[in-house]
Formats: C-alpha cells, structure tokens, sequence
C-alpha cells in the first residue's frame, strides 16, 4: 500500500508512539487526577508531559492553558459555543471545513450570525477584506490556518494582528498546520487554537485539544468530574480543569505526547521541506498528464504538501477506487467535508482527488502514484 492520505490521518505513526501507549496500558492504566497512589500520579505526570511538548510547538507560555478534547472538531465546538453568545457575529471564509461551517449554522439559530469572506480561486484569504467584513457586533473571527482540500496557507498571523488591535478575538483551527507548520499563538495574535492529535502530531485518533490564551475566557459546554474542587457542585473556573470533564483518553495522550516529541525531534521546519518536495515532485508530474487540472496555489511556499486534482473524463470517486483496488494507492476522493471550498474553487459538486504525502512517504512512491495516473490516463 502506498499511502497519500495524510491530510485525514497520518500513517504510519512512529514507532514511539504505539510503545508509548502499550507501556501505559501494561504499567501505568490508572485515572490521572484521581488519587494519590503511584499509578494514578504517574499517569498524570505523562498527561502533563504531553500538555508541555503541546505548549512547546505551539509556543504557549501556560501550558495549562491548553485543553484536551475527543479531537479538533470538539475543540472548535468548544471555542464557539463557550465563547459566543446572542447577537454576536462572526467573521470567516469560504475554505472552512464543516467543523467550522456546521457548528456557526447551528448557532444562527441562537441569535449568532456569521459573515463569510470569499477566497480567491486558489483558495487564498485577502485580510484586507477580513477587515472590511467586520461590523459592530463582530466578537470573532474563526479560520483554517491551511485548507484541507489545497493546503493554502492563510495569512493568520497579519489577521491576528489585526483582529488584536480592533479588540477582537481569532480561533484558528490548526488541523492541517500543527506538526508541520510553525506556530507561535503569542507571536501571531492567536486567542484560541484548535488542533488534532492524528494528523501532523502523529498521535492516535481520537485526540486532540483547545488552546485557550489568557484574553479568553471559554465556557464549558459539558460538566462533571474533573479531580479538583470536588467539594464543590459548580464546575471549576481555572483551566484546564474548566474544560476537562471526565476521565482523559489518557493512553491516547500517551501516543500523542510521544507523536508530539517525534515532531520536535525530527523539527517542524524539517517534516515541512521534505513533505513540500515530495508534494512538489507529484504536482509536477501531474502537470504533465493529458487531462488533469490541479487546485491551489503553484508556489509551494504558499501552501502545504497537498495536492489536490482531477482528471477529465473520471469521477474523482471512481478514479480514487481504481488507484486503491488497482495499483494499491490511498488517496481521498469527494468534498473532503468542505463543500463551501469547493464551490471556491469550481469543483461542486464532484470534488476532487486528494493525494497528501507525509514524513515517511518516499520519492519512489511518488513516482509509482504518477505512474498509475498515466496508466489510467491512457487506459
């Protein structure tokens, strides 16, 4: 299997990572947080280990400002309904993803409305018209630091300028960016972060969290037991604890926090150049085949190691099915749960074929993705 889907999940994971999780499931399978005895306080000191390899990447000077959630999508759940309220509004852009799209739908029923900044047909943000979208009544802007669908890059850190200056607060959602692009949130203006355990952290599904800076005070939208306080019937204030309920996946944080580590050994900048030049070298090929149309930015600057296309005469669907049964190559075919980008970039409503290539991917891979998509090209 030559496997091009790591913008959905990464694979393979590090080594580390499932030795992390069996070591903590054969040693150390306690309840961090809820007792005193040896196992319970080393399972918490590895939740803490990862909550401070997270702040490390992200550059957060509280680690504790950092919330562990079921995965990115929760945590973008998390940031708009605990921070928004009626008659707020929120800005946004046309590359969301449906974490984004689906949760700012469901609160225009409770008296918060959003506006949404169109991109270019390459999928790029103009802040310029990010200001001009803001109103009186704007609290928030909410984007994608890079879209799924092309790997643009968004220019977030002049919009968090920008957003800090007016008084406002920026929600990023990190979940193609965090492990391979470098991100500051005090350096660019970052009020709340979102962010996957399974992507670029090379961490498990089913992990992931919620940076929450010190101007924001995020809501809980779930109660419950969280180790501390206890005494008490109201949920705790302090983070992150007031956005904590319940029992952790802690043998899931155990491989995020070893994925984590991996990502700051091997270096950010280091994953990024490899995974741009095997990118690089796929879209160059495709560039040369009869028939096939790329989305999203030519300057690999611009944006992330993913390449999406289609390839005239084919479904997108039909032609992903025929890489996998037939030439044994993982790619993402369809909307990829972005609709909204799609229109963006004139693919609604077939979509296209994505092919993402991460850490251990090689250049022979590569060469053998090109070939199968002549083959059927000519077939």
């Amino acid at each position: 299997m030559i496997y091009l889907d790591n913008a959905a999940t990464t694979f393979p994971k590090p080594a580390a990572v499932g030795e992390a999780m069996t070591g903590f499931l054969v040693h150390d399978a306690a309840n961090p947080g809820r007792g005193g005895h040896a196992m319970a306080v080393r399972a918490a000191q590895l939740v803490w280990q990862t909550r401070l390899a997270i702040a490390t990447l992200i550059r957060a000077a509280d680690p504790d400002r950092i919330a562990f959630m079921l995965n990115c999508t929760d945590a973008l759940n998390t940031a708009l309904k605990g921070v928004l309220r009626a008659g707020d509004h929120v800005v946004t852009s046309s590359m969301e993803h449906n974490s984004v799209i689906r949760p700012l739908a469901a609160l225009e029923r409770a008296g918060i409305t959003h506006s949404r900044v169109r991109c270019d047909g390459q999928g790029r943000l103009d802040p310029d018209e990010v200001t001009r979208a803001i109103e009186p009544r704007t609290r928030l802007v909410a984007l994608c630091h890079a879209s799924n669908v092309t790997g643009t890059l968004q220019p977030v850190a002049a919009i968090g300028r920008m957003v800090r200056e007016r008084g406002l607060l920026l929600l990023v959602d990190a979940a193609q960016t965090l492990g391979v692009v470098p991100v500051d949130v005090e350096a660019d203006c970052i009020d709340l972060l979102a962010f996957p355990g399974h992507k670029s952290l090379y961490g498990p599904t089913g992990t992931g969290g919620l940076y929450a800076g010190g101007r924001v005070q995020v809501q809980a939208i779930r109660q419950g037991g969280t180790g501390s306080e206890s005494e008490r019937e109201e949920q705790p204030e302090r983070m992150p604890d007031r956005l904590e309920s319940g029992t952790l996946n802690t043998v899931g944080l155990a491989g995020l926090g070893a994925g984590a580590r991996f990502v700051l050994e091997q270096g950010v900048e280091r994953i990024a150049a490899h995974e741009r030049a095997l990118a690089a070298r796929l879209a160059q090929g495709l560039a040369a085949i009869e028939g096939v149309q790329m989305q999203g930015p030519q300057d690999f600057a611009e944006r992330l190691g993913t390449v999406s296309f289609t390839l005239s005469g084919w479904e997108p669907t039909d032609l992903a099915a025929v890489l996998d049964q037939s030439f044994g190559i993982a790619a993402r075919a369809g909307l990829h749960c972005a609709p909204v980008a799609h229109r963006t970039l004139g693919t609604f409503p077939s979509g296209s074929i994505r092919m993402s290539p991460g850490w251990f991917n090689t250049v022979d891979e590569i060469d053998r993705a090109l070939e199968a998509v002549r083959e059927i090209r000519g077939a």
